[in-house]
């Protein structure tokens, strides 16, 4: 699925990156060890606004992952595992972001122009197959794009955290020439 959309930029959103949240790195309590390593991560992510043509249509590509029913199936499979771990992203993400990346394969195919930015993952090669080299290997956030403000302004609601759909999200443009 995709929507034209106008990109909220907004560079401080690479921070988040930096936020500790619970459960990480082994109790430390400490955002994300990609930050500063990966090349798709920041600050080592190029921004979209120097990447992308602005004046050119922008879309979001996105799947929507139907998280209360997995974790339904998952409840009936594991009766005595806690809330945090039915919904743990481990499980489900690698199939929601084939699907995502089933989406950005029809995207590209139909706009020949277009090049995708999307978080990198283990197999995205093999997902994307031959429209690989369209795609920009960094989040739309790493890139500096307030997606939660992108698809709100697109009349689309993100839940944070996820409860009843999870949303993976890519945005397409025009490189600049």
């Amino acid at each position: 699925m995709f929507n034209q959309v106008y990109p909220v930029i907004d560079h401080t959103v690479r921070k988040l990156c930096c936020r500790p949240y619970l459960g990480h790195d082994k109790g430390k309590n400490i955002g994300c060890p990609n930050f500063n390593r990966k090349e798709g991560c920041p600050p080592k992510a190029p921004l979209f606004d120097n990447v992308f043509d602005l004046r050119e249509p922008v879309y979001a590509i996105y799947n929507i992952f139907d998280l209360a029913a997995y974790v339904q199936k998952m409840k009936a499979g594991h009766p005595d595992w806690s809330d945090a771990q039915l919904r743990c992203c481990l499980l489900w993400q690698g199939r929601a972001r084939k699907q995502l990346a089933k989406h950005v394969m029809e995207f590209i195919t139909a706009y020949p122009r277009y090049n995708v930015s999307m978080a990198y993952y283990r197999g995205i090669e093999k997902d994307l197959g031959p429209v690989y080299g369209r795609i920009i290997p960094a989040s739309p956030e790493a890139m500096g794009v307030n997606v939660t403000e992108t698809m709100a302004n697109a009349g689309i609601h993100l839940e944070w955290p996820p409860v009843k759909v999870a949303y993976q999200i890519a945005l397409a443009g025009v490189k600049k020439s």
